[in-house]
Parts: structure tokens; C-alpha cells; sequence
């Protein structure tokens, strides 16, 4: 018994060897990336001391005083805590809802076209604003629904009394949500639209034959293909959904909005980086922020794994 184990774990060995010396062409490739995350993504993560701490930059990590959890209580105790949660839960969840299920359409419907010249030019359409900078695309939203903007001098045109826009706090998700999924939609169908290329062609000619209708082909077909696709991604988008990046909402924000534009990661940014900075307060609340995003992450894979096939672990 104990040849056959020596035995067998000699075999592993040699294919374990045999493995690495085959594929070394594609392990090199792969270590840029390894390297990049772990100087990027896993060495910093020595700051997250910082959270715990008076943090002095004169005295750097090692000599700033420890304070436990402090930091964390007082920005549970601050009263923003409950407009910043809020606002950040509302502007990602909406975003979320709304803009998760476009790509999906998008590629189904893209799928679906015959014509390949046509299906080219609607997805150079929906892709080109994916191109486009933050500054230009609020410049853009400055430009059509400023005061006298465009949608403005529309509405005056036909009577109607201006609108600001950009001032009322009401109209700040919705011009934040709506110019997001414009400008992401097309990009972001290119991964399912990948997946629909898998698809085996003789597939939709049974279904033709059988009578079913193009609508029919593309639920019992087209998105049952692409539904491990969605799984791995709808996973992923729920373990960033309070990950709302500050550009563009610091561009975006007036005096007038602040009730409904300010977020964690905006008010991380101000203590943080601005004024009187505060970085071991800045570092405890994006450490919250980030310890919410991996419990949403784990509950969804969990949730992914009880209930379908396909999860990330």
C-alpha cells in the first residue's frame, strides 16, 4: 500500500513539473499581471493600519498612535453617517437595477440583427461614448441641461418654464444614473456578446424549422447561453455595488445638491485629501465601505451557489 501512495505521488510530481515546463510560455504572460496586483492591490494594504490610528504624517505608520476603533465609531456616531449611506446605497442600487439588464439587452438585440454591416454600425453606436473622458461627459451634461441648455430652450420653446437641472438635489441621481448607463450599456455588452458567439448556429436552424419565432429563439437559446455569463457578473456587480467612484460625482456636485450627491467615497476623499485632512478617519470609513462590498460579495456568491450552478467559488 505504501509503494502504490509513493508511487502515485511521484506521478504527480513529474506531471506537476511536466506542467510548468509545457506551459511556461503562459505563465510568463501571466506574471505581469500577478505582479501588478500584488504591488498594486496587495501591498497597500499595509495602510489599512492607518485605520486604527491617529494618523500623523510627520510620524508616519510606525509612529502614529493606535486608538482602536475610534475612527470607526466616530463616523458611526457623525451625523452624515446616515445622508452618506443612504445616498451612496440609493445612487449604486438604482444604478445597478437600471443598467445591469441594458447589456444584456443590448447584445441579445445585436445578436439577433442579420445584416453584419448593420450590427457593426449599432455597436460602434452604443460603444463610442464608453471612449469618452468623465470631464467631457459632464461637460456634455452641463452643456444640454445647464440652465440654458439644450433640453431647456426645448422646453421654453413649448411653453414650459425652465428647470435647473444641475442645482436641484431631486435631479442628481437621475442625470447621474441615466449619463452612466449611456455611456457604459455598449461597452459592456462586448462580454456577452462574446458568449452569444459560442452558439451553435445549427440550433437556431432546428428552432426555425420547428416555427419558432425569433423572439423564442432568443429566450429558449440565445440567453440560456449566456446565463452562466450573467451569473458571474451579476455576482461581481453586487460585490461593487457601494463602490461609486468620486470623479465624476465631485464633478457633477454643486453647493445646491450636496443632499443627494455626497457620498462615502466623496467624503472620503474631502477628509482624506482636502482641507484639514484626516487620514487615519479617511482610511476607517473606505475600510468600512470596502468590508460591506466583500459581505455583498460573499452573500451573492453564496445565493449564486444554493441556487444555481454557477458561482465564482
Amino acid at each position: 500500500m505504501t509503494d502504490v501512495i509513493t508511487k502515485r505521488n511521484k506521478q504527480k510530481k513529474n506531471y506537476s513539473q511536466f506542467g510548468v515546463k509545457r506551459n511556461w510560455q503562459l505563465l510568463v504572460m501571466l506574471s505581469g499581471a500577478v505582479i501588478f496586483t500584488f504591488v498594486f492591490a496587495y501591498i497597500p494594504m499595509y495602510g489599512i493600519i492607518m485605520a486604527f490610528q491617529d494618523y500623523n504624517p510627520a510620524l508616519g505608520i510606525k509612529g502614529s498612535p493606535l486608538i482602536g476603533f475610534d475612527n470607526f465609531t466616530r463616523f458611526f456616531q457623525s451625523f452624515q453617517f446616515k445622508n452618506l449611506m443612504v445616498n451612496t446605497f440609493l445612487v449604486s442600487f438604482l444604478g445597478f437595477i437600471i443598467g445591469f439588464p441594458l447589456p444584456i439587452i443590448v447584445a441579445l438585440l445585436l445578436n439577433s440583427l442579420r445584416s453584419t454591416k448593420l450590427k457593426g454600425v449599432f455597436q460602434t453606436i452604443f460603444n463610442a461614448p464608453h471612449f469618452i473622458s468623465v470631464v467631457v461627459l459632464v461637460g456634455m451634461i452641463f452643456l444640454f441641461f445647464g440652465e440654458y441648455g439644450l433640453v431647456n430652450s426645448i422646453i421654453t420653446h413649448f411653453g414650459g418654464s425652465r428647470i435647473s437641472f444641475l442645482l436641484e438635489a431631486k435631479w442628481f441621481r437621475t442625470l447621474f444614473i441615466g449619463s452612466g448607463n449611456w455611456q457604459e450599456t455598449g461597452w459592456s455588452s462586448i462580454i456577452y456578446l462574446a458568449a452569444l458567439s459560442g452558439v451553435d448556429p445549427q440550433l437556431h436552424e432546428a428552432a426555425k424549422i420547428d416555427g419558432a419565432s425569433r423572439f423564442k429563439r432568443i429566450i429558449h437559446i440565445d440567453f440560456p447561453a449566456i446565463f452562466p455569463t450573467i451569473s458571474v457578473i451579476l455576482i461581481l456587480s453586487i460585490g461593487n455595488l457601494l463602490s461609486v467612484g468620486y470623479e465624476k460625482v465631485l464633478l457633477m456636485q454643486t453647493g445646491t445638491n450636496l443632499a443627494t450627491s455626497e457620498i462615502i467615497s466623496t467624503y472620503v476623499y474631502k477628509i482624506g485629501l482636502t482641507g484639514l485632512s484626516e487620514p487615519g478617519y479617511a482610511a476607517a470609513i473606505g475600510l468600512f465601505n470596502s468590508l460591506i462590498n466583500v459581505v455583498l460579495l460573499v452573500i451573492a456568491n453564496y445565493s449564486a451557489k444554493r441556487f444555481s450552478e454557477h458561482s465564482l467559488w
